[in-house]
């Protein structure tokens, strides 16, 4: 995983998502999702031209729980934590501008 791409999972949820003080942009994905390989780079890309907002992923099939409380039911969807409460919702694969466009409501 890239340096600028945080790993979320049950353990550091609640520290790195809802205790940020700054926004968190996190990508649910899963090992066997094609269109979430699809996304990928785009969010790389803005994970690294965004300082402002912590951007990370969480594995649905190893933090079902997660995935469940916030009702994620098609991957790859995308979710901006901003105070600690989902401030932003997307689903599906988008392109780097669309997901840019997604960050700078919440920034």
């Amino acid at each position: 995983m890239p340096e600028n791409i945080h790993e979320f999972d049950d353990a550091n949820f609640e520290a790195e998502v809802l205790k940020s003080d700054k926004p968190v942009l996190i990508d649910f994905w899963a090992e066997w999702c094609v269109p979430c390989k699809m996304i990928a780079p785009a969010v790389e890309e803005v994970a690294n031209e965004n300082e402002a907002v912590k951007v990370g992923k969480v594995n649905v099939d190893g933090n079902p729980g997660i995935a469940s409380k916030y009702g994620i039911r098609s991957i790859p969807t995308l979710l901006i934590f901003k105070g600690g409460q989902v401030a932003e919702k997307m689903v599906g694969a988008v392109s780097k501008e669309t997901i840019q466009e997604f960050v700078d409501k919440v920034k």
